[in-house]
């Protein structure tokens, strides 16, 4: 899918910075500039469009640049077609700076909404016997893209602050990108939370790597390593008991599955636990459902999706089968699912169909 995705992503841009060349060769001062020589003219606007593509991939990088182009032309053809409306044509001419103006102050408001992180809080209630848990649950930090571990830590005081009972970190903690000083900082960082029975991490699609170990100097051994060095508890297709009252289930990524390795089914995790217990699956990918609901665990905690990322393609992920849920809580059955947005991003750095969080879950069952 992300083949498709990526070639897709490389043919509208090539398409949309045709566009802008032959806007930008409307504008009165590039008809001046080039006295009238259709040529001179459309290398001008060519020019403009290479400065602006250049400029973006030099102070961000190539990925966000695309992603700049085509919210760009995308609503450039939104104002040139309302300047078609009856009425408004003579002002059609304004369309490319009206055009210019929203996409800075749009995409402007998308840094913001990716580079900040609130506090989501949900309230579950339990019918099971179990008393109550505050959860902190973060996923998707992927340290290293939108802060580093220092801006990380200040993530990590935050959620301190909650007063939370246990933390779990659902997936894609560090990135292909994150270095071994950020990581290594990162987890001295996770280290030094406060909980009443500890701080529990499951496995996403990047913390092992796509591109070996040499590439960014570590393997997932060696995140383990540090994870446990700093009291984190890594959960591989195990089980825990939370005081007689909580399971926690952490399974290992579905990624495992897709590179052709295997994990244990929620049948094979959920057998012989206590039904009466309250029971918590952490598991990365929102893409289990079924299994999940029908081996009756109460609760569900996935990232993964960044909440949908970008508008109007907040849920890609639905439409093509990849993902269950893009965000958000839903209960199926007798079984709560939860998909946070995450509280940083992968590469690109806008958020526009949501905004970056980290998630606190009250738990209250019966005395």
């Amino acid at each position: 899918m992300w083949a498709f995705i990526f070639l897709g992503m490389g043919i509208l841009t090539l398409a949309v910075l045709a566009y802008l060349v032959s806007q930008f060769c409307k504008f009165a001062f590039v008809k001046r500039l080039a006295g009238g020589r259709k040529p001179l003219q459309i290398l001008i606007a060519a020019l403009l469009t290479a400065g602006i593509a250049a400029g973006c991939w030099i102070f961000i990088d190539m990925i966000n640049m695309a992603i700049i182009l085509v919210h760009l032309g995308a609503i450039w053809l939104i104002c040139d077609g309302i300047g078609c409306l009856p009425g408004l044509r003579e002002r059609r001419r304004n369309s490319g700076l009206c055009a210019l103006l929203i996409s800075v102050v749009y995409l402007g408001c998308g840094w913001y909404l990716a580079h900040h992180v609130w506090e989501k809080d949900y309230r579950i209630t339990a019918e099971k016997e179990v008393g109550n848990l505050r959860i902190v649950q973060f996923a998707d930090s992927h340290v290293g893209t939108t802060f580093h571990a220092e801006g990380f830590a200040e993530q990590v005081a935050r959620m301190q602050e909650t007063n939370p009972d246990v933390v779990v970190v659902t997936g894609d903690y560090v990135d292909d990108d994150t270095t071994r000083e950020d990581m290594i900082a990162a987890c001295e960082a996770l280290g030094s939370l406060k909980t009443t029975y500890g701080v529990y991490f499951a496995f996403g699609n990047h913390d092992k790597g796509y591109y070996g170990d040499m590439y960014r100097g570590y393997s997932g051994a060696d995140l383990v390593a540090e994870l446990e060095k700093n009291g984190v508890h890594v959960l591989q297709d195990e089980v825990v008991s939370l005081d007689d009252r909580f399971y926690l289930i952490g399974r290992q990524d579905r990624s495992e599955e897709q590179m052709g390795a295997s994990r244990l089914t929620m049948e094979e995790l959920t057998r012989g636990l206590d039904s009466e217990r309250f029971s918590i699956v952490l598991d990365h990918q929102p893409h289990d459902y079924a299994a999940q609901e029908a081996a009756k665990v109460d609760l569900v905690l996935s990232g993964h999706t960044h909440g949908g990322q970008l508008f109007p393609i907040n849920y890609l992920g639905e439409w093509t089968g990849e993902n269950e849920k893009t965000y958000g809580l839903e209960k199926r059955g007798s079984t709560n699912f939860i998909v946070t947005s995450g509280i940083s991003d992968w590469a690109i750095k806008f958020k526009t169909g949501c905004k970056s969080e980290f998630v606190v879950i009250d738990v209250e069952g019966k005395p």
